[in-house]
C-alpha cells in the first residue's frame, strides 16, 4: 500500500517476536516506521536494518514505557521533529509467570507497570496530537488471549492484558467521531521468546489446530487493521489462536 501522504507507525517493544514482525509487514505495506526499545541493542540495531532493507523510512526510539517522564519527553521531542504518528502498534509488554500464591510483588507491578501502565504513558501524550493533526489513524493494542479468557500462573498477566483490552474498547469510543479506529488482538500461543517449553508441553494439546501460531500470522492481522479496508471497524478484539479460545 502507497499512498501520496506518508503515514507513519510507532511500533512499541520492536526490537523482535510479534514487534519486529509488525515493524516489517507495515514497512512492506509502504509505512514509515518508528521502531521502540527499551534501550540501545544489538536485536533493535537489527531490526532497524531489516526494515531498511525493505526500503522503507525508519528510526527508532529507545525509553522505558514504566517511566512516564522518560516516555512522554521522547515521544513529544520527537514528533516535535518529524511529525505526529499516523498510527500506533502497543506491543510492547512481559511476563513474569507463578502461581498467585507464590507471587511476589515485584512480579505483580513489574507485569502491570510494563503492560498497562506502558499504554498510558505511551499513548496518552500522543492523543490530543493525533485529534488535532485532522488525518485519521488507527491504534492497535497487542494483549493476549490469556486477558480474554485467563490462564494458571499468569494473574498478573491477565489482568494486564484483560485490563487493555477495556482501555481499548473505551478509547475506541473516545475517538471513534475523529475518524481514529482503536483495535486489539489477542495472541494465543505464538513462537516468541515469551513462550517457554513448559507453556508449549500445557497448554498445545488444548489448541485445536496443534501448532505455535507464527509471529507474522498476528503481523498480518495488525497490518489487516490498519489497512483502509478495517475503516468501520473498531472497538473490536481479534483472538490469534487457533481455535483456542473458540
Amino acid at each position: 500500500m502507497c499512498t501520496k501522504e506518508k503515514k507513519t507507525v510507532l511500533i512499541t517493544g520492536s526490537s523482535r517476536g510479534i514487534g519486529r514482525a509488525c515493524a516489517l509487514r507495515l514497512a512492506q505495506d509502504g509505512y514509515a516506521i518508528v521502531l521502540h526499545g527499551k534501550a540501545p541493542s544489538k536485536a533493535l540495531a537489527k531490526a532497524v536494518e531489516e526494515v531498511k532493507a525493505t526500503g522503507a523510512d525508519v528510526r527508532a526510539l529507545t525509553f522505558d514505557v514504566c517511566d512516564r517522564d522518560e516516555a512522554r519527553k521522547a515521544l513529544t521531542d520527537d514528533i516535535e521533529k518529524h511529525g505526529m504518528y499516523w498510527g500506533m502498534v502497543i506491543n510492547a509488554g512481559i511476563s513474569k509467570d507463578v502461581t498467585f500464591a507464590g507471587m511476589e510483588p515485584e512480579a505483580w507491578d513489574d507485569v502491570i507497570n510494563t503492560n498497562l501502565q506502558g499504554f498510558y504513558n505511551v499513548v496518552q501524550p500522543l492523543v490530543m496530537p493525533m485529534v488535532r493533526a485532522r488525518r485519521g489513524g488507527r491504534i492497535v493494542t497487542v494483549s493476549s488471549i490469556s486477558g480474554v479468557m485467563g490462564n494458571r500462573g499468569q494473574v498478573n498477566y491477565s489482568a494486564a492484558k484483560a485490563a487493555l483490552i477495556g482501555a481499548t474498547k473505551a478509547l475506541a469510543l473516545e475517538l471513534a467521531s475523529r475518524d481514529i479506529t482503536v483495535n486489539a488482538v489477542a495472541p494465543g500461543l505464538i513462537q516468541t521468546d515469551m513462550v517457554n517449553e513448559m507453556v508449549i508441553e500445557r497448554a498445545l494439546p488444548f489448541v485445536p489446530m496443534k501448532r505455535l501460531g507464527k509471529p507474522e500470522e498476528v503481523a498480518a492481522a495488525v497490518a489487516f487493521l490498519m489497512s483502509p479496508l478495517a475503516g468501520y471497524i473498531t472497538r473490536s478484539v481479534i483472538e490469534i489462536d487457533g481455535g483456542l479460545h473458540g
